[in-house]
């Protein structure tokens, strides 16, 4: 609320003509809806200078604030809690300002560029329920920051190489027959994740067979014929063995195929894709600055490393003996390589926090270096998705594939919305994209209503609920207002005589969105939007039921009330659109 930095300034002359003080941090935050007020000044800081009860100083600044802000309508006090409520005035002007002017977001961003890296899939195997929140987390953050004045570059690290990608060409190898996805109907990022997991079956099984011959489990896992083709298979790829490079070239064009049928379906994209068949040599170069400028040393088998120790870290190594790369060299290369395109204020690594450790890792290098942009780094670190049946295992053939969960929930969304006899004057092929927004929706909401720092349980038929906080409750409260707008003629915005408490409760929530996507940007957590726009909903909801809209027989009151109902539409649809997700007309 725009009004916040009017009272924060008049809140300053207070405590400096009241008690002497030039400086001070002031905050205030929503009161508790327990109590009456719309802001809330906590004044315990204040007592060491007031030398008064807590109860006299918040009197003391809140007879201050009642002369100099006009909008303020009263206060009360709650021990050293000082809780200002507003005029009707006031939060009508809110209103009619958002009716002529729209959402009104502070440009916090001032154009700095900043480069946001998600998704990062490997081409052995097709996304899965990880990958979808990875995925809507970073183009969520990604449209918050355009919000808010950034010239944001989405970005994608695609994990196209080494042991692992070799795992399914071997196996395709020995037990493809050919195979292409035309022939098995399967999309290419199936077909060669089921080479993977054929891969590891066979591994393990080989494994156990010379375990049984009484060999150590380490040593047996080193003389797997398997494991031994599949380290061959990666020198021959890296020496550019002409065969070897085809079956990679042929095999990872069938999973991008295969990605991009995905990622269309989720409504993510990217303004720039890296390969780590181009990176993964990239930052051996900066290894060498750094031993000559001594950020790094060189241990007596000749493998490069970064003492740590200072920053309560250890030793990491940067380049191995044989002087191949390990992955934080290719970071250190790839950071430099972005910000040389870029010129980025700031790179944000979508990344799951399992690699917390390494991006602390790849800061501190990078700040050693000497590296400008180092400060600019931030990880978006999210946890894990459970399931009911417990954690996902992709080499076990375990994982929630992304779509099929998706097809899942888009039938459930089928299911549920006949039942509720939603279907009525909609042709077959409104339905199916009705059902598609639904099931879609309900997924990306599910995920991102949790902050992303938390581990999170997803349960696809929650997640498609018409009631509660998730996506189809808040679309058909969206279709609601839509409807209701087509059932009346345009009309100005008009004072009503009265604010309900209903009305005023909803206007406040409205008034203080463009304040919560600020938030959502400085924390970068999505789930603010998310449940702000539920709360919207929610109370929406409550005004519709409640209160007559149409049906009122004052003009005025009639005009304020659609009005009202245009807002909240325009926010939901608004805030949706931050986290990725469509809105239906109809339902």
């Amino acid at each position: 609320m725009r009004i916040t930095t009017k009272l924060t300034e008049k809140t300053q002359e207070a405590i400096s003509e009241l008690y002497d003080i030039s400086e001070f941090d002031i905050s205030f935050e929503q009161t508790n809806p327990k109590f009456e007020g719309d802001l809330t000044l906590v004044v315990f800081p204040f007592l060491k200078y007031s030398k008064k009860r807590p109860e006299d100083t918040a009197e003391e600044i809140g007879n201050f604030l009642t002369k100099q802000v006009h909008e303020i309508k009263s206060f009360n006090i709650v021990k050293g809690f000082l809780n200002i409520q507003f005029s009707d005035e006031y939060w009508l002007n809110e209103l009619k300002d958002h009716v002529n002017l729209g959402i009104q977001i502070p440009k916090i961003g001032d154009n700095n560029k900043i480069v946001v890296e998600y998704s990062s899939p490997n081409t052995n195997k097709p996304l899965h329920l990880g990958h979808i929140r990875n995925n809507v987390l970073g183009y969520s953050i990604c449209q918050i920051f355009d919000a808010v004045g950034f010239d944001v570059v989405k970005n994608n690290l695609v994990n196209d190489r080494g042991i692992h990608i070799c795992k399914s060409m071997v196996a395709y190898q020995k037990w493809g027959n050919n195979e292409t996805p035309e022939s098995s109907g399967l999309k290419g990022d199936h077909l060669i994740g089921k080479y993977y997991v054929k891969f590891d079956k066979n591994y393990q099984k080989e494994i156990q067979e010379l375990i049984a011959k009484g060999i150590d489990k380490e040593e047996a896992k080193e003389k797997s014929s398997l494991m031994i083709e599949t380290r061959n298979m990666l020198q021959k790829w890296e020496q550019g063995d002409t065969n070897t490079v085809a079956l990679w070239k042929q095999m990872n064009g069938w999973v991008y195929e295969g990605f991009d049928h995905t990622y269309k379906r989720l409504g993510v994209s990217f303004d720039k894709i890296y390969y780590e068949s181009d990176t993964y040599l990239l930052g051996k170069e900066i290894v060498q600055e750094g031993l000559k400028s001594e950020v790094f040393f060189k241990k007596e088998d000749g493998s490069i490393w970064i003492d740590l120790t200072p920053e309560g870290l250890d030793e990491k190594i940067v380049q191995r003996s044989d002087g191949t790369s390990v992955y934080i060299t290719q970071d250190i290369g790839t950071a430099d390589l972005k910000y040389n395109e870029f010129k980025m204020d700031k790179f944000v690594y979508v990344v799951g926090n399992e690699q917390d450790y390494h991006f602390k890792v790849l800061q501190l290098i990078l700040k050693r270096l000497g590296k400008s942009y180092a400060d600019g780094l931030y990880h978006l670190s999210y946890g894990m998705v459970d399931l009911p049946e417990g954690k996902m295992k992709s080499r076990e053939g375990t994982v929630v594939d992304a779509d099929e969960l998706m097809d899942e929930v888009v039938a459930t969304a089928k299911k549920q919305t006949e039942e509720l006899g939603k279907t009525d004057g909609m042709s077959s092929q409104e339905l199916s994209d009705l059902y598609e927004v639904l099931g879609i929706g309900a997924i990306k909401y599910y995920l991102l209503k949790v902050d992303a720092k938390k581990r999170m349980m997803y349960d696809p038929k929650e997640s498609i609920d018409f009631q509660g906080n998730t996506a189809p409750f808040i679309q058909y409260t969206y279709t609601r207002i839509a409807s209701l707008l087509r059932a009346t003629e345009q009309v100005n915005f008009e004072v009503p005589a009265i604010l309900n408490p209903i009305e005023k409760e909803l206007v406040k929530l409205i008034s203080n969105y463009p304040n919560v996507i600020l938030s959502a940007a400085n924390n970068y957590n999505p789930s603010e939007v998310a449940n702000a726009v539920y709360e919207i909903a929610k109370s929406f909801n409550k005004f519709y039921h409640e209160l007559s809209i149409l049906g009122e027989q004052d003009h005025n009151t009639r005009c304020f009330r659609i009005s009202l109902s245009n807002s909240v539409g325009h926010t939901i649809k608004h805030g949706f659109n931050l986290l990725g997700i469509q809105v239906p007309n109809r339902m």
